[in-house]
């Protein structure tokens, strides 16, 4: 038996974006970055996927590299993976606001263990993205940002939404983060229908930015949407 957390692994260790991009834009790929990256990983997914069960899919956007653009987990930065999850990573040191909300979220739903033994996260563009500055610096870009940038990356979407199908999703339901996030990824369900229903979340980073003093309900608003409610 091939377990879950092996068919992640393998994914993560032969994940590669060979295309073209637009001028500005960049992938961060912390698998090939850093070879810690693969130790927490692996010994991530062994922890918590260890198993043949099928899991639900919540669908973030891409990476942000302060989080799984450096772990390699999905909205899981440095603090979170050894505080949340006891897994300590020496050669970093991040903090990412969504990690945070995620986190709190996992942990009124009954911690990393139940959590993850019922879902799995990821992206439909799963390496990280970073878009130059005017003035020379880098930040975080969404695969949507630009028109461009979305056209040259939608076929290895489609591909790697494909290839987390196969790690064993449920794919009755998919829970997606982000309302343009949606958008784009009901236009990819309408062409290669991979998924049944759509439900739709506030992105943790936009609960984080803006409507903090909210986030009680917004996690509240996540538990009912994964219990059908």
């Amino acid at each position: 038996m091939t377990t879950f957390a092996e068919k992640v692994i393998a994914f993560n260790r032969r994940l590669r974006y060979t295309g073209e991009l637009p001028d500005g834009f960049q992938v961060i790929n912390p698998f090939l970055d850093n070879p810690e990256t693969l130790t927490v990983m692996a010994t991530f997914y062994r922890k918590y996927y260890n198993d043949d069960g099928k899991r639900r899919f919540l669908a973030g956007i891409n990476p942000g590299r302060l989080g799984a653009g450096v772990t390699g987990i999905p909205f899981t930065d440095t603090k979170r993976l050894e505080s949340a999850c006891g897994i300590v990573m020496q050669s970093a040191h991040t903090h990412e606001i969504s990690s945070l909300f995620v986190y709190d979220m996992i942990e009124a739903y009954g911690g990393p263990a139940r959590f993850y033994s019922d879902f799995y996260i990821n992206s439909p563009f799963p390496l990280a993205i970073i878009r130059k500055t005017p003035a020379g610096g880098w930040l975080n870009a969404n695969y949507y940002d630009d028109p461009a940038l979305f056209e040259a990356v939608k076929g290895f979407m489609v591909q790697s939404l494909k290839q987390h199908i196969e790690l064993g999703l449920d794919t009755s339901e998919v829970f997606v983060l982000g309302k343009k996030n949606a958008e784009y990824i009901g236009r990819l369900n309408a062409e290669e229908r991979l998924f049944g229903k759509l439900t739709v979340l506030e992105h943790p980073r936009y609960i984080q930015q803006y409507r903090s003093r909210e986030r009680k309900a917004y996690i509240d608003k996540y538990l009912r949407a994964f219990h059908g409610e």
